[in-house]
């Protein structure tokens, strides 16, 4: 079974909304092994709606429409279908006596309109609304299944999950289960990553690769089918293999995982607890790491150097560094990471010092970032050209501080990595 979904309404054409249901239903029938091609949105005239439906039942033999249930004049996505598939809209009982009990409960007159949401195509199978008034339902044809779901999110998950899901199992040949997985990566861009990968891609049939850029970062989500859920996983952990053997320095972890939680993780299972001085990122690396539950047992504190009478006074970077070699310089965030760290008793320190813009400072162009690491009395320091916005030149550091980070407790401990 190729699914299709289609969105009725113009308030999404319009941007006032986003078409969160086609994001949640997509996901719903790959659990279930059925494709999903084509995602489809259409404002609410009903000669366009028919011919978006035409087109859908040329590629597809499932089309789920969602929104247009309503009781107003531009909802009429059912009767736009009834109409293409030349049937009557018929009133149903139960969904008028819910309606009707939901206007006693809130002591409103039920209005002529709101009767309407009680119509539903002849012949289809009701799908019970449990969280608002219009229902929703199914027709069978010989050639296609038509799902017709209300828009308001609310209403169409719990509908789709109790009842919808259900409709669609029963008598239906399903492509079997489809498993997504997702590689992170960093420090790579997303061109050269694919160059890596090349021929993996072309050759790609089962699973498939597909590569996104987000925020300096490159995913590749990885879906396979199979009947047999083991298979799938299989597929994925062998495909899986032949990427990280090429991209494996880059890889840092999998679906929603971010750098920032990934870090958190490494250094509780190594015991380690850790201080932040940063200048240009503000404190944005702090802000990041502390906002994950359990922070409280790795971090110790931090100070945000921004001034630099406060690298001097507070962290004590020594006079000759700043004179001599300036504030952004690996020898000052060599100190800045070491000082940090003892100031506030931790394992590690980290440091942050550059130019975010938008003027070049000290004679170094807008980009140039130092980040340092401390840790059991050895330093590290890493220069960077980063481009972009301010905004992203300091996202991008703070990035580039965890992923740096992580590489080094490989070394410092392996048992973690």
């Amino acid at each position: 079974m190729n699914g299709e979904i289609i969105a009725v309404g113009s308030e999404l054409l319009l941007g006032q909304i986003a078409n969160t249901n086609a994001q949640f239903l997509s996901k719903q029938l790959a659990d279930i092994g059925i494709n999903v091609f084509y995602h489809t949105v259409a404002g609410d005239n009903s000669n366009r709606l028919k011919s978006v439906i035409k087109i859908a039942e040329q590629r597809s033999n499932l089309i789920i429409l969602t929104g247009g249930l309503g009781p107003t004049k531009d909802d009429l996505t059912k009767e736009t279908v009834a109409s293409h598939l030349g049937k009557r809209l018929v009133l149903n009982e139960q969904a008028l006596a819910s309606i009707q009990s939901y206007f006693q409960k809130t002591n409103r007159q039920l209005t002529e309109n709101s009767r309407k949401q009680a119509l539903v195509i002849e012949g289809s199978e009701i799908l019970p609304n449990d969280y608002g008034m219009a229902p929703g339902m199914v027709i069978k044809t010989k050639e296609c299944v038509y799902m017709l779901l209300p828009g308001p999110p609310k209403e169409l998950e719990p509908m789709f999950l109790k009842y919808g899901k259900a409709a669609l199992l029963n008598g239906s040949k399903t492509n079997g289960k489809i498993i997504s997985r997702v590689l992170r990566f960093f420090g790579i861009g997303e061109a050269a990553l694919e160059t890596k990968i090349e021929d993996l891609i072309d050759e790609q049939k089962n699973p498939t690769i597909a590569p996104l850029a987000s925020d300096g970062e490159v995913v590749l989500r990885l879906t396979a089918s199979h009947s047999d859920n083991g298979e799938a996983t299989r597929l994925l952990d062998e495909a899986e293999k032949k990427i990280l053997a090429r991209v494996g320095q880059f890889f840092y972890g999998y679906d929603s995982s971010t750098l920032f939680h990934v870090l958190s993780d490494k250094l509780k299972k190594a015991k380690l607890t850790i201080a932040a001085a940063e200048s240009l990122t503000g404190g944005l690396f702090q802000q990041e790491l502390t906002a994950i539950p359990g922070a409280s047992t790795i971090f110790k504190g931090g100070v945000v150097c921004y001034a630099t009478e406060i690298k001097r006074d507070i962290l004590k970077v020594k006079d000759e560094t700043i004179r001599e070699k300036g504030v952004v310089s690996p020898e000052c965030a060599a100190e800045l990471a070491e000082n940090i760290r003892k100031l506030m008793s931790a394992d590690v320190g980290i440091s942050f010092t550059g130019v975010a813009g938008p003027d070049s400072q000290e004679g170094k162009p807008v980009g140039t970032v130092f980040i340092g690491v401390s840790i059991a009395g050895k330093t590290e320091v890493k220069e960077f050209q980063l481009g972009g916005t301010r905004d992203a030149i300091r996202l991008r550091t703070a990035k580039h501080g965890s992923f740096l980070l992580l590489k080094v407790l490989k070394t410092y401990r392996p048992d973690v990595s």
